[in-house]
């Protein structure tokens, strides 16, 4: 309550907008500001204006130099990098080759690193001069250079980190459009221009405010009374009363990930429960589920239901693995099998968003006629996180925005090594199957190889439940111009304009 009151008090200040701050509501407070640590979407967001990337991503999904000018394979192991000069960071260090080693290393080997998985191809960094890297490989690698888009590629004062240690993420140097002011825990956080950055023609507004809104409802009011310039989503449900607003803008894109339910396996004493150890159990509460109704009563129908991780709009989707009809009979036959007595209780962790919440509510009737009791478990986002990782969790609606490389989609939540594998789903056949995927640079034979995956780890395992492929929602007021939308979701700055 204290929050919804917080955040409707933006709109008494709205008078005193001015072209001086760029307000961007986001649905969910970010976890830690540091790159190598952090796993949110909505941190992804923010550091798009902190920390530029080795590469990025465009519109068509085609990867650009960002603090790199350009790349080479000096041979299927070993990438040539040339960096671009006269980068600094917000420290007034060089941004050169050797802040590229050591923030490369950092992810790779920082305890607790999400990168880790992602870039773990990598065997060493060497510098060649201070404009040039060579990265070898241990074995080529299909995705290796789409990583470094995001922020595994993401470049870090050596100075600040090493001064900072584990306490980088409180205030984190980089070499962005922006440098890290303020952040106030589930409020907000703020930026202003970095004048030295190397592009600093593409940026003009002073200051951008995130301002933390996790109810839909009071983001679009917000945004409509001008207490915000920019939401970074907003519900298909609101997506009419954007588009009849004169003042208001929407851009509506298909996004690259998914929503899915993280299923405890073998992640601590909570995983030792009928749905925890039985696969029969897994099965019977997916077929339960109707992904379809649930998208029109929550969303509108706006969403693609799927089973898998990689959405259709991607060439190594698997158009042939496709959702289970709900069925019922069949699910009540497999409680029977497993030996449960029902109605067996399934706890659900959601983070703390009214859509979500009404998802998980839609489940719960839904579960209810299959014989599960689903008792929902709301929580604030990053917590959520954290209490996935300690493994205090039986299932857990999570969201992931996706990359534009199917293996960040993949490896690093099903390999029994992933960092995002909260579940800790282990199965030798698929491990082998993720790592040979990594490898194969044939389309044809790298999606068969994900239909096998799928086929091991969703059908016969039950590892884990995809549900659906959202879209990015990014409304905004005709007062920002500039914006480009990327099927990423994310907010990049440059470019952006404030009237």
């Amino acid at each position: 309550m204290f929050r919804r009151i917080a955040a409707l008090a933006l709109l008494l200040t709205a008078s005193a907008a001015s072209a001086q701050n760029l307000r961007i509501g986001l649905r969910e407070d970010p976890d830690i500001m540091d790159p190598t640590l952090a796993r949110t979407f909505v941190g992804r967001i923010v550091f798009a204006a902190l920390c530029d990337k080795l590469f990025d991503i465009n519109a068509r999904l085609e990867i650009i130099p960002q603090l790199a000018t350009s790349h080479h394979w000096d041979d299927p192991k070993t990438l040539r990098i040339t960096l671009r000069p006269g980068v600094k960071f917000h420290d007034g260090e060089a941004m050169d080759a050797e802040a590229v080693r050591y923030s490369l290393n950092r992810h790779l080997t920082m305890q607790g690193s999400f990168r880790r998985g992602e870039i773990n191809t990598m065997e060493s960094v060497e510098v060649v001069d201070p404009l040039t890297v060579l990265i070898r490989l241990r074995e080529p690698s299909a995705a290796f250079l789409a990583q470094l888009t995001d922020r595994a590629g993401m470049i870090v004062s050596p100075r600040a980190a090493e001064a900072a240690g584990r306490n980088f993420g409180l205030r984190p140097i980089c070499a962005g459009p922006y440098r890290f002011t303020e952040r106030v825990a589930q409020d907000r956080i703020v930026v202003d221009r970095f004048a030295e950055y190397w592009n600093a023609a593409s940026t003009t507004i002073p200051r951008i405010t995130y301002q933390v809104i996790s109810d839909s409802t009071v983001r679009l009011a917000n945004l409509q009374s001008g207490a915000l310039e920019m939401v970074q989503s907003i519900d298909p449900d609101d997506v009419g009363a954007v588009r009849r607003n004169s003042r208001l803008r929407i851009n509506i894109t298909d996004e690259l990930g998914y929503q899915s339910i993280t299923l405890n396996v073998a992640n601590g004493a909570r995983a030792q429960t009928p749905m925890g150890q039985d696969p029969r159990v897994r099965a019977a509460f997916e077929l339960a589920l109707d992904r379809q109704v649930i998208n029109q009563v929550v969303y509108e129908g706006m969403y693609t239901p799927t089973a898998q991780p990689v959405p259709p709009t991607n060439p190594l989707h698997v158009p042939s693995f496709q959702p289970e009809p709900r069925n019922l009979e069949r699910a009540r036959a497999l409680l029977r099998e497993a030996g449960v007595r029902t109605p067996l209780a399934v706890e659900m962790t959601v983070p703390n968003s009214p859509d979500l919440r009404q998802a998980a509510e839609v489940m719960q009737a839904m579960l209810r006629e299959a014989g599960f009791d689903l008792r929902i478990n709301t929580m604030e986002f990053a917590s959520s996180l954290q209490a996935a990782t300690r493994g205090e969790f039986e299932t857990y609606l999570l969201g992931w925005s996706g990359r534009v490389d199917p293996d960040g989609n993949t490896w690093t939540f099903m390999h029994s090594r992933g960092p995002s594998n909260d579940g800790r789903y282990a199965n030798p056949e698929v491990d082998r199957l993720l790592d040979a995927a990594r490898l194969e640079f044939d389309p044809a034979r790298r999606r068969e190889l994900y239909a096998q995956i799928y086929a091991i780890a969703l059908r016969q395992d039950r590892g884990r439940i995809y549900l659906w492929h959202r879209k990015n929602i990014v409304a905004h007021s005709t007062r920002v111009t500039g914006f480009t939308a990327v099927a990423d979701g994310l907010i990049r700055v440059q470019g952006l304009r404030l009237q």
